[in-house]
């Protein structure tokens, strides 16, 4: 077991770290600490526990790039999973999450679980590190969360890093690094919860803070991190109420139509063709894939050079075209990604969204985020004008599904 600090027997002695977690000292948060802690201590008859906290990821910039070797612009935001916890000795994982059954695990029979489930989600952590040869072992734990389930902020990668990162503190000392981290979150994901995501997400939340991750080299990420936490100016999610139920296929249809384009090239990914190359060959690859496909192959080699153009414009503070780079992405991703709504439907909640929304960014930017089709989108207002953006977004949207959020500097964490 961890010896690397004492769990809390006050639950006030953790606020010191809301400023690093959430951008200030917020007294929501002193409220949503205090009633999970004293859930804790109702629901395993304890007097202590240990602190976790796991957040949710923005997609700056690089839509739909990952999973074919792109770049990517992501952060850790200020939403999180919360859980409080204790190691236990009888080899069993009991989390009671709020809002969701529980789950109990027996690490000796991790197999015979339903997939898809957060039951599910929680063996194939485990799993991942035995894969990898880390220690695992038992642990109780109340959760709750902030990290809206379907609105492309990662609820589900935010959960898995909670767990990954209890077990390395519990029984690895904290040695499990931030990569092997969302590598094992990624795997469970993708064999256990069934959705073939790429390692976006978990990347972003591991290792915290604003970043660029590259995943042009295959089981290695690498991550750059930006000086520029964007002070001056608040990421505002607008949950468009679209669900992402029953849109697995539309996502998956995206790298598809990449991978094609690129085995029609000799290549498994778009990232091993020079833009060139597939520019060149275009009236070849034109006879084997279809057009949507090709287009989505030039937003995802147009979008990686948005990506290092972000990347230098907020290392330099050059906040003009920092917004100018994520406008062209956002209009890529309408006609070329098309992802922003689902063929042959008159529900199109993202582009209104975006349309209605644009008319109050006061020289802002908005683009979809994350996946598409349905969910949120990003918009990036300068604090001066937020006020005057969230009133009028409250009177379309309603205020439950107007989200400010800062960007959060760490990742995973036990305070």
């Amino acid at each position: 077991m961890s010896n690397i600090r004492k769990p809390y027997y006050e639950i006030e002695s953790s606020f010191k770290y809301f400023e690093m977690l959430y951008g200030s000292e917020d007294k929501k948060q002193e409220i949503r600490y205090s009633k999970i802690f004293e859930r804790f201590k109702k629901e395993f008859n304890a007097e202590k526990g240990y602190i976790a906290s796991s957040g949710g990821r923005v997609e700056v910039c690089g839509n739909h790039t990952d999973h074919n070797g792109g770049r990517v612009i992501s952060c850790t935001i200020s939403l999180d999973t919360l859980a409080v916890f204790l190691p236990s000795e009888d080899g069993i994982i009991t989390i009671k999450s709020e809002g969701y059954p529980e789950i109990k695990i027996n690490l000796s029979n991790l197999d015979n679980i339903k997939k898809g489930t957060s039951s599910a989600m929680t063996a194939g952590v485990v799993r991942g590190f035995l894969n990898k040869g880390y220690k695992v072992g038992g642990f109780y734990a109340s959760v709750t969360s902030n990290v809206l389930g379907g609105a492309g902020i990662s609820s589900s990668a935010s959960f898995e890093l909670l767990i990954a990162e209890i077990l390395n503190f519990l029984y690895n000392e904290g040695r499990v690094s931030k990569e092997d981290k969302a590598l094992i979150a990624q795997y469970s994901e993708n064999k256990y919860f069934n959705k073939p995501c790429g390692l976006l997400d978990q990347t972003a939340i591991s290792f915290g803070g604003l970043n660029l991750l590259d995943f042009s080299s295959e089981g290695n990420i690498v991550v750059k991190e930006i000086n520029n936490n964007l002070q001056d100016y608040t990421f505002v999610l607008i949950n468009t109420g679209g669900s992402h139920e029953n849109l697995t296929d539309e996502y998956a249809a995206i790298p598809k139509d990449m991978f094609a384009v690129a085995k029609v090239l000799g290549a498994d990914r778009l990232i091993e063709i020079p833009e060139s190359d597939f520019y060149k060959r275009l009236p070849e690859i034109s006879g084997c894939v279809s057009d949507r496909a090709i287009c989505r192959s030039i937003h995802f080699y147009e979008e990686n050079k948005r990506v290092d153009r972000v990347y230098n414009a907020l290392n330099t503070c050059n906040y003009s075209d920092f917004l100018n780079a994520i406008r062209e992405s956002g209009t890529s991703s309408l006609c070329k990604l098309q992802n922003c709504s689902v063929p042959g439907s008159s529900n199109q909640p993202i582009p209104k969204a975006l349309f209605i929304s644009g008319k109050f960014l006061c020289g802002g930017a908005n683009r979809v985020h994350g996946g598409g089709f349905a969910g949120t989108i990003l918009n990036i207002v300068k604090n001066e004008n937020l006020s005057y953006f969230t009133d009028n977004a409250v009177r379309f949207f309603g205020k439950e599904n107007i989200i400010p959020l800062k960007v959060r500097s760490c990742g995973t964490i036990v305070l």
